[in-house]
């Protein structure tokens, strides 16, 4: 089975959009905070935006220039805090050199933290409360895996890749005592020894390390569901962490890149934005 991302996201997208249809007043707003003029940031801000507008929340824009000291973008970030009108602050990362990403991501208000980056967050999710807001990649996978039949209760999840935005929250929300969750999870690395015997023991495998192609079908047992999270370019065509074509064989089900991971974590943006919304009415 293919997993379609895709349509999954959709399907979200439009009840999200049925459900801001029905608000009566003040729509929710995201603020969108862009310094600098890099490529991939721009692009995905733009996707980010296109979807809002389609499911009816309103995108509040900062696009700042590189030059903007670290203090200058703290400030903005606080007067978005107190801004009873937004309900979700996004800075869109990389930040320039000469600031402190973390320093400007704890700046944030932890209620409108829609990224779910912030420590306060991160610690809600470690201890398993529901009070927070999930990081929007491991909290699509989850939904993914759901929506697509796929059981994890008692699973052995291998993750591939210990990044604090999909790696480490990941393993947070599948080991916790909920539904779509109660997996027991092993999170691999670059200093992992015996990668491949720790993949092969995988009943859900899940490839986020950034590197093209990386997961060959002998790293793969058979029947095992694949989740490809990486987004890598090559000749001008986006490719995964899981060499598609030759591990697709042996699954279950696996994600396809694109199509797969990637339009999940931008639906689980626009429902944590409601979702702060509500939260604040």
């Amino acid at each position: 089975m293919i997993i379609d991302g895709k349509k999954i996201a959709n399907e979200i997208e439009q009840n999200l959009k049925n459900a801001i249809e029905k608000i009566h007043g003040r729509k929710p707003a995201l603020a969108f905070v862009l310094v600098g003029e890099h490529p991939a940031s721009i692009a995905y801000t733009r996707m980010k935006k296109k979807k809002c507008k389609e499911v009816g929340i309103l995108s509040i824009d900062h696009e700042l220039p590189e030059t903007i000291s670290e203090e200058e973008l703290l400030s903005i970030v606080t007067k978005l805090n107190q801004d009873s009108d937004v309900d979700g602050i996004l800075v869109q990362l990389p930040l320039p050199l000469h600031m402190q990403s973390h320093k400007i991501l704890e700046a944030i208000d932890p209620l409108k933290d829609v990224d779910g980056f912030h420590p306060i967050n991160i610690g809600k999710l470690l201890l398993g409360e529901k009070t927070g807001f999930f990081p929007c990649t491991p909290y699509g996978i989850s939904i993914l895996l759901q929506h697509s039949g796929i059981e994890t209760k008692g699973k052995h999840v291998v993750i591939v890749g210990r990044s604090n935005i999909v790696g480490k929250p990941l393993a947070a929300l599948l080991m916790q005592k909920a539904e779509g969750a109660n997996a027991t999870v092993t999170v691999a690395h670059s200093a992992t020894q015996d990668l491949k015997g720790i993949c092969l023991s995988a009943d859900i495998l899940i490839a986020a390390m950034g590197n093209p192609r990386f997961i060959k079908a002998d790293m793969v047992k058979e029947g095992a569901v694949v989740i490809d999270v990486g987004i890598n370019r090559e000749e001008g065509k986006l490719i995964g962490d899981v060499d598609f074509e030759n591990v697709a064989p042996k699954c279950a089900a696996i994600s396809p890149v694109p199509g797969g991971v990637g339009p999940m974590t931008i639906a689980m943006l626009l429902s944590n934005t409601l979702l702060s919304y509500q939260r604040s009415q």
